[in-house]
């Protein structure tokens, strides 16, 4: 099972998303896509988070 802390719910369809399993997409607004990234539902495409990568 996935540490907690590498997972996000989904508010729109509920369901529990670890990181590696989430969709990236490119963030919205002035932030650099090489140092933050979306995470989308797999299951329904909502957002989940927005998260720092520039470190990766």
């Amino acid at each position: 099972m996935p540490d907690p802390e590498d997972t996000h719910d989904c508010e729109t369809c509920g369901a529990t998303v670890a990181v590696a399993d989430a969709r990236r997409s490119e963030p919205l607004g002035d932030l650099d896509p090489g140092t933050w990234q979306t995470l989308n539902c797999p299951r329904c495409g909502d957002r989940l988070a927005t998260v720092f990568v520039g470190d990766e």
